[in-house]
């Protein structure tokens, strides 16, 4: 093998932020990668299983169209 082509990389440290903010940080994020961890210190920080879930969904609602962009939760 003498090159390597990675076509949808993760990032593995991510900071979205929330709310509108989701509207910028989502959809140019789903362009670059395939999946992101998503790090939880929002105001208030993500320290439950059902904060990550709702966070998750917020984060999912603002993917472009058709984008299968994943995002990995973890909690504070």
């Amino acid at each position: 093998m003498q090159t390597l082509t990675i076509t949808t990389p993760d990032d593995w440290h991510l900071h979205f932020r929330d709310n509108e903010m989701l509207a910028e940080t989502v959809p140019a994020t789903a362009r670059c990668f395939q999946r992101a961890i998503v790090m939880p210190n929002l105001v208030p920080p993500v320290v439950n299983a059902e904060m990550a879930m709702a966070y998750k969904g917020r984060i999912e609602a603002a993917r472009p169209k058709g984008s299968s962009f994943e995002p990995l939760m973890t909690l504070f």
